[in-house]
């Protein structure tokens, strides 16, 4: 059973490289606490299986992220989350998945042929409500 805290949302269509996906979901989920230090990532054949995407997609997404300090891969243990990296890195993989969210939400209004004002008015209705939900829950 997939672990929830993998569960991945591919956007085949958004022409953000599928790697870049899988780097951004997972170093949010590093920045945001939902993967801790020493947590377990799949194998790359496993999570290409999963995702059913090529091999070479998730390996290449491992790789970046192992260059960037996030994971760390043990020949013979497997791939791991390393410890928190520092304020300052985690704040740009915040912002980093943010963009990628943006641009992700962004490229699909506009492919399904709502204009830039109907995406920001929409964007700005929905932070309202946010913020009077948040305020509602204080």
């Amino acid at each position: 059973m997939p672990d929830p805290k993998l569960n991945f949302e591919l956007d085949f269509h958004s022409g953000l490289p599928i790697y870049t996906q899988i780097v951004n979901q997972i170093s949010g989920r590093v920045a945001n606490g939902i993967l801790k230090p020493g947590d377990q990532l799949p194998t790359v054949r496993a999570l290409a299986l999963e995702l059913r995407v090529n091999f070479n997609t998730v390996a290449r997404a491992y790789r970046i992220l192992d260059e960037a300090r996030i994971i760390s891969t043990q020949q013979g243990r497997g791939t791991f989350i390393m410890e928190k990296p520092p304020p300052k890195v985690t704040e740009k993989l915040r912002q980093e998945t943010l963009e990628g969210l943006t641009q992700r939400y962004v490229n699909e209004a506009l492919r399904l042929g709502f204009s830039q004002t109907e995406v920001r008015q929409r964007v700005s209705e929905q932070l309202k409500v946010w913020k009077e939900t948040m305020e509602v829950e204080e």
